[in-house]
C-alpha cells in the first residue's frame, strides 16, 4: 500500500520561498544572458525589431512599416511594447528582446500561482520550473516573435475563467475578456479560436455546459471590442483593403495554405506531433502518465447512462479538464493548418501544468516504479546525446577553431528553407570546430546530471532529483546560448553592417539582392533605407502595391544601371545568389564585407 509521506508537508513559510527563489534564479541564468546576445538574426527577428524601430521614429502606432514599406500582416501589441523599450533603453538588442523575456517571466509566475492553487505547493513550483527549463520555451524565444506574449494572455484568460467558474465572482469574467482582446492585438484571431473552442470543449466534457449563461457574454464582448477594435478600425481607415489582406489573406488563406504570396511550409503529421517531445524535453517523458489522471478522473465522473455527474468540480479537476481542452484545441487546430514549429507554443503551459501535477503527486505518494523508469529513460537519452556530441568533437579534433561557423556548414538555400529550425539540418561534422566549448559543456552536463538524478530517484530523494534535472537542463540551455552566439555571423548580418557602416556616406546606395529577409538585420543596424533587387516578394509584396510605397524595388536592369553609375553602391548578396550576381554584373566587384558565404560587393573601392 502506498502512503503519503507527512514529512513532505511540514514546511515553514520561509522554506516555501526558497524553491520559488530557485525557480527565478534558474530562469535568470537561462534568459538573462540572451537579452544581450547574440545579435538580431536575419528574417523575422530583425524584421520585427525594425518594424518597432520605424514605429518609434515615425510615431505612427497604427500602420507598421519595414524599410518605409507598409507591413500590415502583423498585429501591433508586440511592436508597441518593443517601441516603449527602445524609448526607455535605447535601440539595441536588449530592448528588442526584453518584452519576450518579461512575458516568459510572467508565464513562469502564472504557472506557479495556478499550479499551487490547483495541485499544491510542489506542483506549483514544478509548473514554473518546467516552463523555465523546457527546450521549446527557450528555443522559440530566441527570436522576436509574439508567441510567448500570446501564450501569456491566453493563459491569463483561461486562469481568469477557471477561477471565476470556481469562485462564482462575476467581476472576474472581465479580466479574461480583456486578456483575450490583448491576445488578439498580439496575433490576430487565433486567440478567439483557442480560447473560444477551448472553453466550448471544456464545457462539453466537464458537464458544466449550462453555466454558459454565467459568462457575461454581452458585457464581456463590449469590453473585448473596446480594447481590440480601435486599432483594427484605424488600420482599415488608413490602409485601403486592409481588412481583406489582414483577415482573409493572413488568417483564413494562411490556414488553408493559400496565402498570397506563399512562403510557409507545413510539417508532416508525424514530425508535427513527435517534435513536441523535443519542444517539451526533458519533461515530455512524463507526458503519457500525466494525461492518465485527468482522463480517468473524467471517466469516473460519468454515470452508467453516459451523462456527466452532477457533482460539482473542484478546482483541481476543473484545471485538469481545462488544460486538456486548451492544449487539445491548439494542437489539433495547427495540425490542419500551415505551421511553423513554434505555432503551438500556447499549448506548452497547460501540458507542463499537467505534467507538474502528476510528477508532484507521484513524488509525494512515494511511487517508485514509474519515477525510476522515467528517470532511467531520460538518463539513457541524455547519455546517448552526450556520446553523439563527443563523437562530433573527436571527429573535428584536427580541424582548427573556426570563428565563422557558416564556412563549415552545409550550403543552404534560404529561398527554400522556410521552417524556423531548418538551419539545424545544415550542421556538419566540421562545424564542431566552432562549437567546441558549448558541445563540451553540454556533453558533460548530460553525461553527469541526469544519471545523478536517476541515482537520487533510487534513493527516494525525488524533490532533489527533479531539481537536479532542471538544473542540468538550465546548464544545457546555457550551452545552447553559447552555440547561438557562435552562429551569429551565419544567422544574422550584424558584423557585416558594422564593417561597412564607417565607410557609408549619405549619398551611397545600399541594396539587397533578393528578398529583404536574406539580410534584414542590415536595416536595423544601418538604420537607413535599403533598396531591394527582385525583392518585391513575401512580406514586402503587399505594401509595394500602395501608390505611396517607397521607390526601393529594382530589377536586374536597374541594378546594372546603378552599378555602372558614379554613385557608390553596396550590394548584399546571399550565398545562393552569388554566382548569379557575379555573372550579371560587370567587374570589378570589390568585396566590402564577407561572412558565412554572404558577401557585400561595392562597385567603387
Amino acid at each position: 500500500m502506498i502512503t503519503k509521506n507527512p514529512a513532505l508537508h511540514t514546511s515553514t513559510p520561509a522554506s516555501k520561498k526558497i524553491p520559488i527563489v530557485g525557480v527565478l534564479v534558474l530562469f535568470a541564468l537561462v534568459y538573462f544572458g540572451s537579452l544581450f546576445s547574440p545579435g538580431l538574426q536575419d528574417d523575422a527577428d530583425s524584421t520585427h525589431a525594425e518594424a518597432a524601430r520605424e514605429m518609434s521614429v515615425t510615431h505612427d502606432y497604427v500602420t507598421l512599416k519595414v524599410n518605409g514599406n507598409r507591413y500590415l500582416e502583423k498585429a501591433p501589441l508586440m511592436y508597441w511594447a518593443v517601441s516603449v523599450c527602445y524609448a526607455c533603453f535605447g535601440t539595441n538588442e536588449f530592448a528588442a528582446h526584453l518584452p519576450v523575456a518579461l512575458s516568459m517571466l510572467l508565464l513562469v509566475l502564472l504557472a506557479m500561482r495556478w499550479g499551487r492553487r490547483a495541485f499544491g505547493d510542489r506542483a506549483g513550483i514544478y509548473g514554473g520550473l518546467f516552463v523555465a527549463t523546457a527546450a521549446g520555451c527557450y528555443l522559440f524565444t530566441r527570436i522576436l516573435i509574439p508567441e510567448s506574449i500570446l501564450s501569456l494572455f491566453i493563459a491569463a484568460s483561461f486562469y481568469s475563467f477557471a477561477t471565476t467558474l470556481q469562485d462564482g465572482k462575476a467581476w472576474r469574467w472581465y479580466p479574461g475578456y480583456a486578456c483575450v482582446a490583448l491576445a488578439v492585438l498580439t496575433k490576430g484571431l487565433l486567440a478567439i479560436v483557442v480560447v473560444g473552442l477551448g472553453l466550448l470543449f471544456y464545457l462539453s466534457i466537464s458537464g458544466e455546459w449550462r453555466r454558459w449563461r454565467e459568462f457575461r457574454m454581452f458585457t464581456g464582448a463590449l469590453l473585448f471590442l473596446a480594447i481590440a477594435a480601435p486599432w483594427h478600425i484605424l488600420a482599415g481607415i488608413r490602409n485601403p483593403h486592409f481588412f481583406w489582406f489582414y483577415f482573409v489573406n493572413e488568417h483564413f488563406m494562411r490556414f488553408l495554405g493559400e496565402r498570397i504570396p506563399k512562403d510557409y511550409n507545413k510539417q508532416s503529421n508525424s514530425m508535427y506531433w513527435t517534435l513536441h517531445l523535443v519542444w517539451l524535453f526533458p519533461w515530455s517523458l512524463y507526458l503519457p502518465v500525466a494525461l492518465r489522471r485527468p482522463i480517468t478522473t473524467w471517466i469516473a465522473r460519468r454515470k452508467i447512462g453516459g451523462r456527466p455527474s452532477s457533482q460539482p468540480l473542484n478546482f483541481r479537476s476543473r484545471t485538469e479538464l481545462m488544460c486538456m481542452a486548451w492544449a487539445g484545441v491548439t494542437l489539433v487546430f495547427f495540425s490542419f493548418s500551415t505551421n511553423q514549429e513554434y505555432y503551438t507554443f500556447p499549448a506548452y503551459l497547460p501540458i507542463l501544468l499537467l505534467i507538474a501535477e502528476r510528477l508532484a503527486d507521484e513524488e509525494e505518494w512515494s511511487s517508485q516504479r514509474w519515477l525510476l523508469w522515467s528517470a532511467g529513460m531520460l538518463a539513457v537519452i541524455c547519455i546517448a546525446i552526450s556520446i553523439v556530441l563527443a563523437a562530433g568533437l573527436w571527429n573535428s579534433r584536427h580541424v582548427p577553431f573556426v570563428p565563422d561557423i557558416g564556412t563549415v556548414l552545409a550550403k543552404p538555400n534560404l529561398q527554400a528553407e522556410t521552417l524556423s529550425m531548418g538551419h539545424m539540418l545544415d550542421l556538419t561534422g566540421e562545424s564542431f570546430a566552432a562549437l567546441r566549448l558549448p558541445a563540451i559543456l553540454a556533453a558533460i552536463i548530460l553525461l553527469t546530471g541526469t544519471p545523478f538524478a536517476f541515482w537520487l530517484r533510487r534513493r527516494g530523494a525525488h524533490f532533489a532529483a527533479t531539481w537536479t534535472t532542471a538544473a542540468s537542463m538550465a546548464v544545457f540551455l546555457i550551452a545552447a546560448h553559447i552555440a547561438l552566439v557562435r552562429f551569429d555571423p551565419f544567422l544574422g548580418s550584424r558584423s557585416m553592417a558594422q564593417q561597412i557602416a564607417p565607410e557609408l556616406r549619405s549619398t551611397d546606395r545600399v541594396m539587397i539582392y533578393g528578398d529583404q529577409s536574406f539580410g534584414s538585420s542590415l536595416l536595423f543596424y544601418l538604420r537607413r533605407p535599403i533598396e531591394l533587387v527582385n525583392g518585391n516578394t513575401t512580406s514586402m509584396w503587399w505594401g509595394s502595391t500602395y501608390p505611396d510605397a517607397p521607390r526601393i524595388f529594382l530589377d536586374d536592369r536597374e541594378l546594372r544601371s546603378a552599378w555602372n553609375s558614379p554613385e557608390r553602391v553596396f550590394l548584399f548578396v546571399p550565398q545562393h545568389e552569388r554566382a548569379k550576381v557575379e555573372a550579371l554584373l560587370p567587374g570589378p566587384l570589390h568585396v566590402a564585407s564577407e561572412a558565412s558565404g554572404k558577401v557585400i560587393f561595392t562597385n567603387h573601392p
